[in-house]
């Protein structure tokens, strides 16, 4: 949606050019709490009132809340600013990222899209920076999701290269390299897609409510599952 720069002088005598009538804007997706909307409008307008300080900057929007159900109320916020370098100004300045910082407790997760800044993709969550979001399956999820399919990958994986003679002559730190280039693999484009498919109704979303039966029946699953291919491994290498 970055507009596509013309040169001013294809534009009409007295006229602006076709570039100019577009500005760098900044789209925030919040997820707020039911019971927190006043606290967040007090926190949000704080925000504004920093992000009108700086050069640049044409008009801010809020969006009327939207109702998903199980708890989970979405605002959506528009900030404007003329160029890409005033918007990344604002975005980059001390100032936002203590306001961010001060009001973690009005929201549950967010992300953002960001427009002609070359910050062009959602973004659900970063590394390395103050800010961070928790639109993922909650932690302990992942960790039973990926080993529920990294341990057969590597069970699977193991037996037939010894089968086959595969690598056994090998340095081990050459032979790991290679087994972890072919796991990932097979992970990635294989296992994964299929455990997230089979599990969707349990790895949602950290900020979606889950009601407790509907982990417990998740968990217990996976747990399951683990059991029942460690005997059947275990017999297999008896």
């Amino acid at each position: 949606m970055a507009s596509v720069a013309e040169d001013p002088q294809d534009a009409p005598d007295g006229q602006a050019s076709p570039d100019e009538y577009f500005y760098s804007t900044f789209v925030m997706e919040y997820i707020v709490p039911k019971g927190h909307e006043a606290i967040f409008r007090s926190w949000y307008e704080r925000l504004t009132k920093a992000a009108k300080g700086f050069a640049g900057h044409t008009r801010t929007d809020l969006c009327p809340p939207l109702d998903c159900g199980d708890g989970v109320v979405k605002w959506y916020s528009i900030v404007h600013f003329r160029t890409p370098e005033e918007l990344n100004r604002w975005l980059k300045s001390s100032d936002r990222a203590e306001i961010f910082e001060q009001g973690r407790d009005t929201f549950l997760a967010y992300r953002y899209k960001s427009f002609s800044t070359g910050l062009e993709g959602w973004f659900s969550s970063h590394t390395g920076g103050a800010e961070s979001s928790s639109l993922g399956p909650p932690p302990w999820k992942q960790v039973l999701a990926v080993v529920l399919g990294l341990y057969p990958t590597l069970m699977i994986q193991s037996m037939v290269f010894e089968a086959l003679g595969i690598m056994q002559a090998w340095p081990l730190p050459k032979a790991l390299v290679i087994n972890n280039l072919v796991t990932s693999s097979i992970l990635t484009w294989v296992v994964m897609p299929r455990v997230s498919r089979g599990l969707r109704f349990w790895l949602r979303p950290a900020y979606r409510l889950t009601a407790l039966q509907t982990n417990v029946i998740g968990a217990g699953l996976v747990l399951v599952a683990l059991g029942l291919m460690a005997s059947v491994f275990t017999y297999l290498e008896s």
